[in-house]
This record gives C-alpha cells, sequence and structure tokens, in this order.
C-alpha cells in the first residue's frame, strides 16, 4: 500500500513539474502580427515578410512566431505608421516613403530621384550614419526601425500612349511615388500615391491615366502590361528603394537579447538576397512583357535633363521646408563627398 502511495506521488510531483517546465516554455513563447504593404504574391517584394519570419521563427526553435497578414487585414496598404505608434498590432513591413505623410523625410529614407544606387546608398545607410537618423526620426513617435531590405532601379512609369515630350504629360492623372511625385507635379501632373493593389483597378477604369510602382517583375505581377503599352526608363526617380519593418518600441523593449539578435540579423540577411533577386527577376520580365505587346523605352538625353531640373528645384524647397530632410541631405552629402573618389574609380562605366 506505501509503495502505491510513493509511486503515486512520484507520478504527480512528474506531472506538476511538466506542467510546470511546459507553462514556463509557453511563458517564453512570443507571438507578433506582422502587418505587410505588399501581397505576398507579388514578385520579390510580396516574398520578403514570409522570408524574414521564417527566418525569425527557424533560428529561435518555434520560441519566436510572427504571422504575416496581407495588406487590408490589418490595415490598409500603407497606412501602418498610426497603428504601429499606439501598439495596435506589433510589426509591418513596407517602404518609409509609405510615411511621407508623418514627415517628408522618410521619403527620403526610401529613396530620392536621381540619388543613390543600391550599393552606395546601402553603405550610406549601414555606415554613413542613415539607419542611425532613421531610428531616431521614427523613435519620436515609439517605433523602432529596421532597414530590411533593398531592391534595384524601377522603371518610371506605364503610360497608354507614347511620350515624346514633357509637355504631353501636363494634365494626366498619374500614381506616383515618394519625392519623385513633386517632380512630376512641376509638369502639370496630377499625382496620387496608391497601394500596390490599388493600382490595377484605377488604372482600369481610368481613375488615372498612368502610373508607376517598381520594377519590371513586380508591375507584371500587377498586371499594368494588359492596359498601358509603354514602359519608360530608366527609373530616374528610384535607381534604389529600401524598405523598413517598424516596430512598436514597448513591443520591442518587451524582447530579450537573443529573440532582437535574431530578428535584427533576419532583417540584414534580407538586404542581399532581396537585392539579388530583383536583379536576378528583371530581364525575363521585360522580354515577356514585350511578346505581350509592350515597347520598353528609353528616355531621351533631354527629356531626362528636364527632370533632372526640376528635381533641383524641388530639393531646395525640400531642405528650407524640412529640417529633418537638411540633417539627412548632408549626412549623406558628406557621405557621397568621400565616397565618390572610390565610386567613379572604382568600376568600370
Amino acid at each position: 500500500m506505501n509503495l502505491i502511495k510513493t509511486l503515486g506521488a512520484v507520478a504527480l510531483a512528474a506531472s506538476v513539474t511538466l506542467a510546470m517546465s511546459a507553462s514556463e516554455a509557453d511563458a517564453k513563447k512570443v507571438r507578433w502580427k506582422l502587418h505587410s504593404a505588399f501581397g505576398t504574391n507579388v514578385a520579390v517584394l510580396g516574398p520578403v515578410g514570409p522570408r524574414i519570419t521564417g527566418w525569425v521563427d527557424k533560428a529561435s526553435a518555434g520560441d519566436f512566431d510572427i504571422k504575416v497578414f496581407e495588406p487590408g487585414a490589418l490595415a490598409g496598404g500603407y497606412a501602418y505608421y498610426d497603428p504601429i505608434s499606439q501598439g495596435a498590432f506589433e510589426a509591418a513591413y513596407g517602404t518609409p516613403g509609405a510615411n511621407q505623410g508623418k514627415n517628408s523625410v522618410f521619403a527620403f529614407l526610401s529613396t530620392w530621384p536621381f540619388g543613390p544606387g543600391a550599393l552606395e546608398f546601402n553603405a550610406w545607410l549601414q555606415y554613413g550614419g542613415g539607419i542611425e537618423l532613421g531610428k531616431e526620426f521614427y523613435g519620436r513617435d515609439n517605433i523602432e526601425y529596421f532597414y530590411c531590405g533593398m531592391i534595384p532601379p524601377e522603371t518610371s512609369g506605364w503610360f497608354r500612349n507614347k511620350i515624346t515630350s514633357l509637355d504631353e504629360l501636363k494634365g494626366l492623372k498619374m500614381r506616383f511615388f515618394g519625392i519623385g511625385a513633386k517632380v512630376m507635379q512641376k509638369f502639370g501632373v496630377a499625382t496620387q500615391q496608391l497601394a500596390g493593389g490599388d493600382i490595377y483597378p484605377a488604372l482600369e477604369l481610368g481613375t488615372i491615366d498612368a502610373t508607376e510602382f517598381s520594377m519590371p517583375a513586380i508591375d507584371r505581377t500587377l498586371g499594368f502590361y494588359q492596359i498601358a503599352k509603354y514602359n519608360y526608363f530608366p527609373g530616374w526617380h528610384q535607381q534604389s528603394t529600401t524598405n523598413e519593418f517598424l516596430v512598436n518600441r514597448d513591443k520591442w523593449n518587451e524582447l530579450d537579447d537573443q529573440k532582437k539578435a535574431i530578428f535584427e540579423m533576419a532583417c540584414t540577411a534580407n538586404i542581399g538576397v532581396e537585392l539579388a533577386e530583383g536583379e536576378a527577376l528583371q530581364s525575363a520580365a521585360m522580354i515577356a512583357n514585350e511578346k505581350d505587346g509592350v515597347e520598353n523605352v528609353d528616355w531621351s538625353p533631354e527629356i531626362l535633363d528636364q527632370l533632372r531640373g526640376a528635381w533641383g528645384e524641388v530639393l531646395k524647397e525640400e531642405l528650407a521646408a524640412n529640417p529633418d530632410v537638411k540633417r539627412l541631405w548632408d549626412s549623406y552629402t558628406a557621405f557621397h563627398e568621400e565616397y565618390k573618389i572610390w565610386g567613379e574609380r572604382g568600376y568600370l562605366r
């Protein structure tokens, strides 16, 4: 009888220990929601959320699980700044230019017209103070900023009719991203910034006459080639563009150092993977577009000079209007002045 009681007590103690261990293990687990500004079916941009969260899950052995939500499930495509600041959900994936309505400096943290290529931009962000500025600007609203991706040059527009002069742009309604939109406005274009999933319906219904969004592979995913048959190059407005992960600061501070390190390493790893994929997929998309009746058109040197001149005007206006833009621009310019002795000589031209 005593033996039975003893065995029962041992079994009870073991079950309590196991229950406590399971409870402690559950307490260690972190479950986050991630809003994605881009549909996961969109080439290059779409896989980033699942890729980074997948790496985080594996590296943490399941202790850090981030569930990706498609645009519209938690917030509208680009409408994630306030929910992250307020803690409505923990994290969001997008691009800083989506938040330029909050502060125009975020457009510059994404890209700017006639700006640097991916290698120089990446170098300034990581070693020239760009990331630190981004963290400061977002930190004012209880947001942790992470530079998590980079894509190569974009195309500079899809048009229904061939454009031979910038005078032909006057009166067009066009989706245009970031600070480049202000350049287009100098030529009489009525611009609006639509999230990716909203562009095709607007183009199809005639709410907009033309659009730009991203690279050929991405734009092909969204079907622009079915409506607009003239795709213009080069992407003078976006020679490279960054992606971001934003995290509510309170939620970030709750993480232990290991989970923070895993998240940051996954972000950094994605930069190289995304850039390589972006470079690899464009040729096939351009060839496929041509087979579907699209003409890939180059802007003339004269038109590019006109666009560059208008950009100079916009830049002066932005520098005068926003001290944050001036700080970012001064930081980049100082980096660029030193970098160019290498940038102008290290590469074949």
